[in-house]
């Protein structure tokens, strides 16, 4: 079943949540320790900053 994409009124909100989707996964992903805690923290930071971005928009 394909999954719907999520509406919101700012897409930089849409983005950041896939981002923080994109983290859980990588912390999931069959790799070494250090190479899934380097995907998580790059992908959580790619969030906060949209987080951020879009709260002051």
């Amino acid at each position: 079943m394909p999954t719907r994409p999520t509406l919101t009124l700012n897409p930089l909100k849409n983005r950041a949540a896939r981002y923080r989707a994109q983290a859980l996964t990588a912390l999931r992903a069959d790799s070494s320790l250090s190479v899934r805690l380097k995907r998580y923290n790059a992908a959580m930071a790619k969030a906060r900053a949209l987080e951020v971005e879009g709260g002051a928009a």
